[in-house]
């Protein structure tokens, strides 16, 4: 009697006790990960996006000197009228850069402008609006006001020796703009990780070639091309490998020397074609090559040398499924040491979805919102893993837990939308509270401790 030993397949619908669930093969990787400690110093235009490798301490005080925050007239606090009103003898002008060098004396006030240093003796603004002037150099002040009003206090934003920015900071565009205000041109940031990446396949032909029968132009290094640009790392496109054990041996060999983590779609079952599954085991270490997820169940991960390997399937729905779900957020903890957790959205099904308890199913989806704030979504068609339109038309992904067995038309589901998933999947492990907010692409975004978005966001297409 013989037996059939079976390889992983994104169509195998039965699960296996050996294989990994989906938040099993995340947390293996994440454990397998070393943050990188190298670093380099960028000049503040080339520093955006990136990760500081030490702390910012700011060398000045903002603001440096005690100023206005509006148009008005500086005054001495004590001097307001309690009631009634009072005239003042405007003194002379302060303006940003151009500050009054004289001292306001008792009923004098000085005209001053956003910005300009409070000239001695004031400590009031009263703005421009809220004064009725008097002739040439008088205006008159009634009861309204309060002492100290419309002042900005030196280093009330930030104090001098204090830390403003702190590593593992990602640098945003307010970013440069405060390193600026401080004076400081230059900042040192953890060193990119370096991504090399290649295709296998006898079957595969690059654009422009002529395709005999059974041949495909390779679309799977251009998506992932695509998703690797989209993220702060330093690519590295090894182009196709074919069907050879020696020359797979050797792209992986030359793969390792050159980057911290290796890529390479197709290749990773048991077939007599597939040679990255026994390579690995003979030059590097395979640490699983199963997922109970659906697309991508064949997604191998190991070692290379100090290099970390992902094998991803070979369909290139798969391709995409595996690396946002897996790649992405190891990359991202490579640099930052925090674990990405994409925002997610609740919605109605608008059709019955069909599925097997079993697996983590990742189905594609387009999201809507209607007038009244309520999201709903419906699948993009046919959901193989070869159907790469199924990505195309998609927004988000519909999430099908392991223990789901179908959902129903009118019924909850989770997605995961796609602009999300790019732009805030390098979020801090810890998330801000219900009542606090982030600012994606110009929309409002409330974040819990859930992770859950509860508001809109644009969708964009990966």
């Amino acid at each position: 009697m013989s037996s059939v030993i079976r390889s992983a397949s994104c169509s195998d619908t039965v699960p296996e006790p050996s294989i990994l669930t989906v938040a099993q093969a995340r947390q293996r990787i994440i454990d397998d990960f070393s943050i990188i400690s190298a670093s380099e110093k960028l000049n503040l235009r080339n520093a955006l996006a990136r990760v500081l490798a030490e702390d910012i301490v700011s060398p000045v005080s903002v603001p440096g000197h005690t100023n206005s925050a509006m148009d008005g007239y500086a005054l001495a606090g004590s001097e307001l009228p309690r009631s009634g009103d009072k005239t003042f003898h405007v003194a002379g002008k302060s303006y940003a850069g151009a500050p009054y060098r004289g001292q306001c004396r008792t009923g004098e006030c000085i005209r001053i402008m956003t910005g300009a240093v409070m000239p001695e003796g004031t400590d009031t603004v009263v703005i421009q609006e809220h004064v009725q002037r008097v002739g040439d150099d008088h205006i008159r002040i009634d009861g309204g006001h309060s002492a100290g009003q419309n002042v900005r206090q030196a280093g009330e934003d930030i104090a001098a020796g204090g830390t403003v920015l702190h590593t593992p900071h990602t640098l945003t565009p307010a970013d440069l703009g405060i390193l600026a205000s401080l004076g400081i041109g230059e900042v040192r940031v953890r060193r990119r990780p370096r991504v090399a990446f290649f295709s296998t396949g006898d079957e595969l032909r690059s654009i422009g070639e002529p395709l005999a029968e059974g041949e495909v132009y390779d679309s799977n290094r251009y998506s992932l091309y695509g998703m690797l640009k989209r993220l702060d790392v330093d690519v590295l496109d090894m182009g196709v490998v074919r069907d050879d054990a020696g020359a797979v041996r050797t792209a992986l060999t030359e793969a390792a020397d050159m980057a911290d983590v290796v890529i390479t779609s197709g290749g990773v079952s048991v077939g007599e074609a597939d040679y990255i599954k026994p390579v690995l085991e003979e030059t590097g270490a395979i640490d699983f090559w199963k997922i109970a997820m659906k697309p991508g169940r064949p997604l191998t991960y190991g070692r290379i040398g100090n290099s970390r390997f992902f094998g991803l399937p070979g369909n290139p729905v798969a391709v995409m499924v595996t690396f946002y779900q897996f790649v992405q957020p190891a990359l991202k903890y490579l640099v930052s040491g925090h674990v990405s957790e994409p925002l997610l959205l609740t919605a109605t099904s608008e059709s019955g979805i069909r599925k097997r308890p079993g697996r983590y199913e990742f189905q594609r989806g387009i999201y809507r919102q209607d007038e009244a704030g309520t999201f709903s979504v419906g699948k993009t068609g046919k959901q193989g893993s070869g159907v790469l339109m199924s990505m195309s038309r998609a927004n988000c992904f519909i999430l099908l837990p392991e223990d789901c067995d179908g959902i129903a038309a009118g019924e909850s589901v989770t997605i995961q939308p796609f602009d999300t998933l790019v732009y805030l999947s390098s979020l801090p492990s810890t998330l801000p509270s219900m009542d606090q907010d982030r600012r994606l692409l110009g929309c409002r975004v409330s974040i819990d401790s859930g992770h859950r978005c509860c508001q809109s966001v644009v969708p964009l297409q990966l």
